[in-house]
């Protein structure tokens, strides 16, 4: 069972329960990405069995005839197992899902896997067009020649401004420098690219940066956000006619995700403080 302190930020444990969530998502006007919780998986079947369960999510979101889609953590289906345990898993969950018309997300992690994932998904795109799509990360130093490559391929991308430690020789350290690199790139996405960009952002200025990029160019794009981050901003801009996906995690390895949703943000934290204390 999930205490409600974490049901914030985790839709349940079953899939039943998840796609209601999703559900509810579409009532208020957002369509939801669902993830399966778990990740650096070393060994073969735990990797295989969630890439099984991302296949049964798939038409199960078919079957109820949701606004969902379902993202994928490449640490979760195999590549620290080896890079052709997750190239194959990811061909295999982005085959049923082009059957059952559902789009696949490929997250992004640490800049170690980077050139294997943007490898599997330029690949998986080519039998798929516009079926897939990867987060890009604006700390690393190399997203520019990433977004560049990425332009001719029919794959859309999120930009996110990136969660993990990185080393200083590959990625910015100060949140300026992050924050002009995320601008840049916005830049370049909403002039260069029509295969496709959501904005992967709870910052508002980034949001009002990528509504004005869009005003100027007439380019097609999505918000997309955390479930129990900013939700009142969430149905806002939804309400407003924008599109907005809710990333919407869950599964029983929900404690780790619940604790780092915590220590993110200064908002989370309180709010999980007034429920301890019960204000």
């Amino acid at each position: 069972m999930i205490p409600p302190i974490a049901s914030r930020f985790v839709a349940g444990t079953t899939v039943s329960g998840t796609l209601d969530h999703v559900a509810d998502c579409n009532e208020s006007g957002m369509g939801g990405i669902v993830n399966l919780l778990g990740e650096h998986y070393h060994d073969r079947e735990p990797a295989d069995e969630d890439a099984d369960e991302y296949c049964r999510l798939v038409s199960e979101l078919a079957a109820r005839d949701l606004n969902g889609s379902v993202s994928v953590k490449p640490s979760q289906i195999g590549i620290d197992v080896g890079p052709e345990v997750f190239t194959k898993n990811f061909e295999r969950i982005v085959d049923v899902a082009a059957d059952e018309d559902v789009f696949v997300w490929c997250d992004m992690e640490d800049h170690t896997t980077t050139d294997t994932t943007v490898d599997a998904v330029e690949s998986t795109a080519q039998d798929h067009p516009h079926g897939v799509g990867v987060a890009i990360q604006a700390n690393l130093k190399r997203t520019g020649d990433d977004l560049r490559r990425l332009a001719d391929v029919p794959a859309a991308v999120r930009l996110v401004k990136g969660a993990y430690d990185e080393p200083s020789s590959v990625a910015y350290d100060r949140k300026e420098d992050v924050n002009e690199a995320y601008r840049e790139h916005l830049e370049f996405l909403f002039r260069e690219f029509d295969q496709g960009i959501a904005v992967g952002s709870h910052d508002l200025s980034m949001l009002e940066t990528a509504i004005d990029l869009h005003k100027e160019h007439d380019t097609p794009f999505e918000i997309q956000m955390l479930m129990g981050v900013r939700e009142d901003a969430q149905r806002d801009l939804a309400a407003k006619g924008y599109e907005v996906n809710q990333y919407v995690p869950y599964g029983d390895k929900w404690m780790q995700y619940f604790y780092r949703r915590i220590r993110e943000r200064k908002e989370n934290a309180l709010f999980a403080l007034r429920a301890v204390v019960g204000v």
